[in-house]
């Protein structure tokens, strides 16, 4: 779980992760910049990494990238469990 700006996501980041934690691995990190942390993540093997920006706030959706492809989609917060499901994470 990745918040874009700490002083403005990392709140919702952190209740994100907290959902995600009780159903599969997650880690919050939000040191660095968005690039450090999204290289982190793929030098760790974290397959996805979910964002939380400004449309998370305003339209209740997460950016998730792809490690491999390091293509992004928009995922809305409800259907995020099915998502990663469907990506078999859960």
């Amino acid at each position: 779980m990745l918040p874009l700006i700490k002083k403005r996501h990392a709140w919702k980041a952190r209740e994100l992760y907290t959902m995600l934690a009780k159903c599969c691995m997650a880690q919050y990190e939000e040191s660095g910049s968005i690039g450090k942390r999204y290289r982190r993540g793929d030098a760790i093997g974290i397959p996805y990494a979910i964002t939380v920006d400004d449309t998370t706030l305003e339209q209740d959706t997460v950016t998730v990238r792809d490690r491999d492809t390091m293509g992004q989609c928009v995922v809305p917060i409800g259907e995020l469990t099915a998502f990663l499901a469907e990506k078999d994470l859960l």
